[in-house]
């Protein structure tokens, strides 16, 4: 907003500036007539009077009556000039040959010479002088003075909409942020006053269209999980009955029933991260011993499948602010989605940016991911073809889990191409308060 009133005031000043020196030149030309005749009328007294000192003096004389008017008429200038030595325009001298007295107009319309006929030789012309250092500074003091007082006006004109603007500014980051509970509360009477309403109409319909989402994806998971358990535990039942012929099949069901119960606590899961609130433990940890204890859960799984795993950590983030939990919980997504597609290597760096902040990336050697597919695989429920078998692809809510978390705590989650050959995602993280 501070950009818009200086910007605004800078076309105002230019303009103004630009006023002064054109439009009285302007005015000036189109009104020349009038302006001149003006000027002759207030200049005739004086060159009269004279043109009559010179009229009663001898030519030879002309010298000493030179000096004593500009004696007389001081800080005014007078000299005796011939006509041929004037500098004279066809029409000046057709109208001093005609004993017409002739100006010469300056700055803002009022004369600079004024120029009398003595004889068909000789004319004497009255010069204003340029104005005195001091004068010439008060008048630019004024004009600063005049600037100064737009840029009040403005300030004053521009201050309710500065206002207002802040805080449908504020409201919009903290809509943002989750919470769907905030209006501007700005006055009908304000120069924004409609767009405000429209702004909070569309705010309050926002707030229930979500709380509703929410809602009914929490009773329709909270309602699923029952059967499902139930169903779980019916068929575990029902293991010792049936014959070894038909337990295979059995199991298989088993399994079906557990990983759909799984994919509604992903979903419960990701329901609650886009609920304002839920990412308020913020605790000081150790990030070597924090991944650790993150790889620790995978150690049995990895050492099964021969993959060669490394930490990496830079010195000076031993120890960062963080949510814990759910940071946890994204690292283990990005974890698992690395061990799903490599091939025999896996990596995890911790580094710190300049500004304090905290870098960890999971890379591996797999077959990496398609620049055109990176932003897409953090989308709910999108997985790449290669990926669409159950057994590896998960339910495609890992990723997306994973990114809210992390810039729920004002970081960034991103994808690109590993030095390994496959993937590499980099979490951010900024200095925590």
């Amino acid at each position: 907003m501070l950009k818009i009133v200086i910007r605004l005031y800078l076309v105002t000043i230019i303009a103004y500036a630009g006023a002064i020196f054109m439009v009285p030149e302007l005015i000036v030309q189109c009104f020349l007539e009038r302006y001149v005749a003006y000027n002759l009328e207030q200049a005739r007294g004086v060159q009269r009077l004279m043109v009559k000192q010179f009229e009663q003096a001898p030519k030879a004389d002309w010298p000493q009556v030179v000096q004593g008017l500009e004696e007389d008429f001081a800080p005014l200038r007078v000299e005796l000039l011939r006509q041929n030595d004037a500098g004279l325009t066809a029409e000046e001298h057709e109208q001093l040959q005609n004993g017409k007295y002739v100006v010469r107009l300056g700055d803002w319309g009022y004369y600079e010479t004024a120029l009398a006929p003595l004889d068909g030789e000789w004319l004497v012309a009255l010069r204003n002088p340029p104005e005195p250092v001091d004068i010439n500074l008060l008048s630019w003091v004024i004009t600063v003075l005049i600037g100064a007082a737009l840029l009040a006006c403005l300030l004053f004109w521009i201050w309710p909409h500065w206002r207002d603007l802040q805080r449908l500014k504020a409201t919009a980051q903290l809509l943002g942020q989750g919470n769907l509970a905030e209006r501007t509360h700005i006055s009908p009477r304000s120069n924004i006053g409609a767009l405000a309403k429209v702004f909070d109409t569309m705010a309050h319909d926002l707030e229930q269209l979500l709380t509703q989402q929410r809602e009914l994806l929490n009773a329709v998971s909270h309602e699923l999980r029952t059967p499902l358990t139930r169903l779980d535990f019916g068929l575990v039942l029902l293991y010792d009955e049936l014959p070894p012929a038909s337990r295979k099949r059995l199991l298989q069901l088993v399994g079906h029933v557990r990983e759909l119960d799984e994919l509604v606590l992903e979903l419960l899961s990701y329901n609650r991260l886009q609920t304002p609130g839920q990412m308020g433990e913020r605790v000081e940890v150790d990030l070597s011993e924090f991944v650790d204890s993150i790889l620790g859960s995978f150690a049995e799984e990895l050492d099964s499948r021969a993959i060669v795993w490394e930490v990496r950590a830079d010195a000076g983030i031993a120890r960062f602010i963080l949510d814990p939990r759910l940071t946890a919980r994204a690292v283990q997504n990005l974890v698992r989605n690395a061990m799903r597609y490599c091939d025999e290597r896996l990596l995890l760096r911790l580094s710190a940016d300049a500004q304090g902040g905290c870098v960890l990336t999971v890379e591996d050697d797999g077959i990496g991911i398609p620049q055109e597919e990176r932003e897409r695989i953090f989308q709910p429920f999108y997985r790449l073809d290669r990926s669409r078998d159950r057994s590896t692809g998960g339910f495609g809510l890992g990723l997306a889990i994973s990114r809210r978390v992390i810039e729920g705590q004002g970081g960034t989650l991103t994808v690109g191409q590993s030095a390994l050959g496959g993937a590499q995602f980099r979490i951010f993280l900024p200095r925590g308060r």
